[in-house]
């Protein structure tokens, strides 16, 4: 103890001075190199880990370390495991850098792979496969083989781990590796099935038929793996459900009539109809399916957001609504986390709303915005609150639209305008409250900010096309705001309604009249704006030609005028009046009496001559476009298809209906498919389900059960790894062991068909308390029988001697096969 006690001190002493000097110096580089190869060349392991640890500082700082490598490797036999562990982190680093060196310590790592010790054999292992050098893959491969054997679970795992290790170290190792996860994807231990499933979807993903007989059995132990293991087998089992199991529908028809109790299930009252097309087609799931489905369920309750996002996924992928429903809660419930986890719960909740907006509606007050939230989150939460706003009820829309107009009067300009588009697409969605959105948006065209103003238009834009006929009077009031509004956006999207919906109206047609006003601005406006004028030229002059048609010398002569020379055009159009006067003389008229027809085609001449000296070349070409349609009565029926042809209904999606199709639970859902110059690789979409008649037998999940029934029953151990060989001789040395001590009293006990007594399983205790009973009951017997014993036989005293032996015998062999057990059990 004073020995202990002294080195103890010293070694205090020593890590206290070496830290003070640390702290001192900030570094180890005052230490030379002489010094440390003297530390790593000593016979003290105090020394050589003194000397390692200042190797992997001076490493972790960027410093180059490859003038230690002899002296490091030196120490690779060293017993002591501390030094091990130091060593090995020096060659998982710098092995690459060093190749031949790196393989003078591989003698030695193979000499720790039948270390006595399981961590030894898990670093050794673990060791082996991060050398990155191509010539030990064999080596690596073998040693792989020796820890698939291990009668450790900890260095079977290490196995696992290693083998997509060497799998990229050589490809050709596959075939070898694919024997070695055959037996791991079977093995009895969960913590080494999972990265057992890690390791093949990293080496051999399309090889499902290894998964056919472990099936069931990663089912089982899916719930005690770890957080990692778990996301890795429900990507594995994901795939394999679409591959392995058919999509199929049955009709159902529900009857009316009800059990005499109210609450029947559901399922009792539905008939499978034969042939009948009239009832209700329902999804019928595999049982091996269910049983997925079902296990998934207890994962809800993780800790990891990863394996909830993960359990949606498979229940929106291969379960029912019901199972969905039951995903929704938790999924919901990311949204108390941590910022970062919001946002990629929140992309989540999106992409499953598109599909299945139903199952959020009792959550939709876990949507409101809170005024700490940031952009990126609120905006995530309009487009949820607009995808399940037409499924809820009118409690619940009344808020939402109470809160998206408190929103739109924000200072922020940029949740005005995305809560001002929020209001379009619940009018969209629900046309119920189209009326009540677009008093909302009315009010907003009277608002400062341009970008608001033009955002709300566009929506309204969208609503009167959806129904034109009940909004006459709406565009009779948005002309009202050319007068006030001074956006260009703005200004062309009343223009255009004004064109597209009131041009056409004979009795309340107020597009002339517009026209009018506008033509007095013409120059001041921007280009967008006059481009929208001139189509309402365009639009008033085509109706006029519709309802008045021309008479055919009028037409002739309009269509044999010259063009004119520019800067003449004042005299030419007294030249063509004058004309026209001398031909026709009519009769004068007072100018209060002149048809309005006349006025109109004197106000699209006039819309003309003022294109014909804008600047913009973009504005006279569409000008002279229209009036060569306009001009010739044989292009009447052309103009009307390219002007007045109907518009189709515009709707505006929602903003990530881009990503509708891509999988959940991936990094390109959040940072989405066009992110970098090529985007995101390794993105992998599911397959499609397989088709009937085509998924593998059902007869191959069933060989893993037998297995499994066969390895219980005694069978062969053939492809079993050592702890199944190990539970399999615990298991017969209890049979055994049951069946010895039973045998002695099936003597005199009660006959049983068969010749044999059913033989309980008894704990150790038991059998103990049975032995002392025993034990009583035969001193009372041999005290009470003295007396009789004297008249007895030579012959019946050596019987009785003779039983007594053997009952000894075997409670002694009783007594060493129960030691025997409780030392193994304990090993």
């Amino acid at each position: 103890m004073l020995e202990a006690a002294r080195d103890l001190t010293i070694e205090a002493a020593q890590s206290a001075s070496s830290s003070g000097a640390l702290r001192s110096t900030g570094s180890v580089r005052n230490s030379s190199s002489a010094q440390i190869k003297k530390l790593l060349d000593s016979r003290n392991d105090r020394d050589i880990l003194e000397g390692l640890r200042k190797v992997i500082s001076s490493m972790y700082q960027s410093e180059s370390c490859l003038q230690y490598f002899s002296p490091v490797v030196k120490n690779a036999a060293n017993p002591n495991i501390e030094v091990k562990k130091l060593v090995y982190i020096y060659l998982l680093h710098q092995a690459e850098a060093e190749p031949d060196l790196a393989l003078l310590s591989i003698n030695a790592i193979q000499k720790s792979l039948t270390d006595s010790s399981p961590q030894v054999r898990v670093m050794a292992l673990r060791t082996m496969s991060g050398i990155r050098v191509p010539v030990i893959s064999q080596i690596v491969s073998l040693a792989i083989k020796r820890g698939v054997g291990d009668m450790s679970p900890h260095v079977r795992k290490a196995a696992a781990l290693a083998i997509p290790k060497c799998y990229r170290l050589d490809p050709g190792t596959l075939p070898q590796l694919t024997g070695y996860l055959s037996t791991l994807l079977g093995d009895s231990q969960y913590f080494v099935v999972g990265p057992a499933v890690s390791a093949f979807l990293d080496v051999c993903p399309d090889q499902l038929d290894l998964i056919h007989e472990h099936y069931r059995s990663l089912v089982k132990k899916l719930v005690d793996m770890d957080e990692w293991s778990q996301l890795a087998t429900l990507r594995l089992l994901t795939v394999y459900a679409r591959k392995c199991f058919p999509r199929k529908t049955q009709r159902v028809k529900k009857s009316e009539a009800k059990g005499f109790y109210d609450d029947d299930d559901d399922a009792s009252a539905n008939e499978i109809t034969n042939g009948d097309e009239t009832g209700e087609e329902v999804l019928v799931i595999d049982p091996d399916l269910e049983l997925f489905l079902r296990a998934c369920r207890s994962l809800l309750q993780s800790r990891t957001s990863a394996v909830i996002v993960s359990i949606a996924r498979c229940f929106l992928y291969l379960g029912t609504s019901e199972y969905l429903e039951s995903a929704v809660g938790p999924l919901v419930a990311l949204l108390r986390c941590p910022q970062d986890i919001q946002y990629v719960a929140l992309y989540n909740i999106v992409a499953v709303a598109l599909k299945a907006p139903k199952p959020f509606i009792k959550y939709a007050s876990h949507f409101l915005v809170h005024s700490i939230d940031p952009p990126h989150i609120w905006r995530l939460k309009l487009e949820v609150l607009t995808l399940i706003f037409p499924h809820l009820g009118m409690h619940y829309r009344g808020i939402i639209l109470s809160e998206l107009e408190h929103f739109s009067n924000s200072p922020d300009p940029d949740l005005v305008r995305e809560s001002v588009r929020a209001i379009g697409r619940c009018a969209q969605s629900d046309a119920r409250a189209s009326n009540y959105c677009l008093r909302l948006l009315l009010s907003q065209i009277s608002s400062v900010d341009e970008n608001v103003v033009s955002e709300s238009l566009t929506v309204i834009r969208h609503l009167i096309q959806q129904d034109p006929g009940a909004h006459k009077q709406t565009v009779v009031r948005l002309a009202s705001y050319l007068d006030t509004t001074a956006s260009s956006g703005a200004r062309a999207s009343i223009i255009w309604l004004v064109g597209e919906y009131a041009a056409s109206e004979l009795e309340n047609n107020i597009a002339p009249d517009v026209l009018r006003i506008l033509a007095k601005g013409f120059a001041d406006e921007t280009e967008e704006v006059k481009q929208q004028i001139v189509l309402l030229a365009a639009k008033v002059y085509l109706h006029h030609l519709l309802q008045n048609p021309l008479p055919e010398e009028e037409q002739q002569k309009e269509n044999a005028q010259p063009e004119p020379v520019p800067g003449n055009e004042w005299a030419d159009t007294q030249n063509d009046e004058d004309n026209n006067s001398d031909q026709h003389t009519p009769e004068p008229t007072a100018p209060e009496q002149q048809p309005e027809e006349d006025r109109i085609a004197l106000l699209w001449r006039y819309i003309l001559l003022l294109t014909r000296y804008d600047t913009s070349y973009d504005l006279r070409d569409r000008a002279r476009m229209y009036r060569g349609l306009l001009s010739d009565p044989r292009n009447t029926q052309l103009a009307s298809l390219l002007l007045l042809a109907p518009k189709p209904v515009p709707h505006a999606p929602s903003p990530s209906d881009t990503r509708k199709g891509l999988v959940i639970g991936t990094s390109t859902l959040v940072i989405g498919p066009d992110s970098g110059t090529h985007g995101l690789t390794g993105y992998e979409p599911l397959p499609d389900w397989v088709s009937a008649g085509q998924e593998p037998d059902r007869a191959l999940r069933d060989v893993g059960l037998m297995m499994e029934s066969s390895v219980e029953r005694g069978g062969s151990a053939a492809g079993l790894t050592a702890g199944q060989r190990l539970d399999k001789a615990v298991k017969e040395h209890e049979i055994s062991v049951a069946s010895d001590a039973a045998r002695p009293r099936q003597r005199g006990g009660p006959a049983v068909p068969g010749g044999s007594r059913p033989v309980e399983k008894k704990s150790l205790n038991d059998w103990l308390e049975e032995e002392d009973e025993e034990e009583e009951e035969s001193e009372e017997e041999d005290d009470d029988d003295s007396e009789e014993e004297s008249g007895s036989t030579e012959y019946e005293t050596d019987s009785e001697e003779e039983k007594t032996d053997s009952e000894e015998e075997d409670d002694d062999g009783e007594n060493e096969d129960v030691s025997a057990q409780q030392g193994l059990l304990k090993k």
